[in-house]
């Protein structure tokens, strides 16, 4: 073992790897908060930048899926990282996460990463869809040991029955927040039979305790879900970028579940003011109908009586010209009809005389020899 370290001989490269050992141990990781300066992107890929103080700069090298969104010079940043001493570019931190540090500069990082997603088009109006109401299954995201969750159950099941909730239990804070629930994001997305609707909530803090909902890779995870998605972030003033990014926001979470699902109590009086109204409808309708049932009757009974009467004239009119042209009512008159060898005399030119004619009477007939026959005065 050696004892005094003052006498020992190292190459550079060995310098340098007995330096990182020991950093490995001591510090393995360390998060470091300070003022971004000379942030620099090179090739799309790798990032460059420093952070300062006062007294004091280190530099940092990570790549481009370690930003949670853009940056610029002066904001205040927490990285997370491990520091490493090149054998070629000297000391320098590798980034594993960083996240805007300070109200302002988280402020400003959602500002900067909302004018980059707008010009994009993901809050647009246009792709908005609708949220399933009352949807039957809901994904929901957040954290199991949350008030946003107990509240949001609470004020679901008290407003409506029967809808199925599915949760992915995911932290809403902290460097594995963004991870974490766009990962659930996409697992609702990627379900064979995914739910009605994805909801994320969380309740209120502050503004660094919710700028996971601000980072690039939530508010991406949130536009591009395959289900309808409906986000409630903080109190009603507070506004995230993923909230923008959904087809719904809600204020809160206990907003969110009454965006959902309807109030049981306020259907039922509904149901009961529109049974009433059918009941009374229908009654007066029924009336109605045998009012005009009533006055139709009355009318096709009038019309029958005058049809029957009408009959009745026609009858009795035929009556009369039947008993006026009727044979017998001749006879009985005086006249006679004359037959020989059965055949009706019309005329004197088919006798003559000494022929026997039949003379029928209106009581009885007789027969008779015809004497004379003289020639007529006109035509009969």
């Amino acid at each position: 073992m050696l004892t005094d370290t003052s006498s020992l001989e190292l190459g550079v490269s060995e310098f340098v790897g007995l330096l990182n050992q020991t950093l490995d141990f001591a510090y393995p990781n360390v998060v470091i908060v300070g003022e971004l300066a000379n942030f620099r992107v090179s090739k799309n890929r790798w990032v460059y930048f420093d952070l300062k103080d006062d007294n004091a700069s280190v530099k940092f090298f990570g790549t481009v899926y370690n930003l949670p969104g853009p940056l610029e010079d002066g904001m205040l940043l927490k990285v997370r990282g491990q520091p490493r001493l090149h054998n070629l570019y000297g000391f320098s931190v590798n980034v594993i996460s960083l996240q805007p540090a300070g109200e302002g500069s988280i402020r400003r990082a959602a500002d900067l990463l909302r004018a980059k997603l707008a010009s994009e088009g993901l809050f647009d109006e246009s792709r908005k869809r609708p949220v399933p109401y009352p949807p039957q299954r809901i994904g929901l995201v957040t954290s199991k040991q949350s008030a946003a969750y107990a509240d949001f159950v609470k004020v679901l099941k008290a407003r409506w029955q029967g809808v199925s909730i599915e949760l992915i239990d995911v932290q809403v804070q902290g460097e594995v927040a963004p991870i974490q629930i766009a990962s659930a994001i996409e697992q609702f997305s990627a379900q064979a039979e995914p739910p009605d609707a994805v909801v994320i909530i969380r309740g209120g803090g502050s503004a660094e305790d919710l700028s996971s909902f601000s980072t690039e890779l939530v508010t991406r995870a949130v536009a591009s879900s395959r289900v309808p998605t409906l986000v409630a972030i903080g109190h009603e003033v507070d506004l995230s970028l993923a909230e923008l990014a959904a087809d719904r926001r809600a204020s809160t979470p206990s907003n969110a579940a009454e965006l959902l699902v309807p109030d049981r109590t306020q259907v039922l009086e509904q149901l009961q003011a529109i049974a009433a109204d059918l009941q009374y409808y229908g009654a007066r309708h029924l009336q109605q109908a045998r009012n005009d049932l009533q006055e139709q009757s009355e009318a096709l009974e009038q019309r029958l009586i005058r049809i029957l009467e009408l009959l009745k004239a026609a009858v009795g009119g035929n009556r009369q010209l039947l008993e006026a042209l009727n044979p017998a009512a001749i006879l009985r008159r005086g006249y006679a009809i004359v037959r020989h060898d059965g055949q009706t005399v019309r005329s004197n030119r088919i006798l003559k005389a000494g022929a026997m004619i039949e003379v029928q009477l209106a009581a009885g007939s007789f027969d008779a020899a015809v004497k004379s026959i003289s020639s007529p005065k006109g035509s009969i």
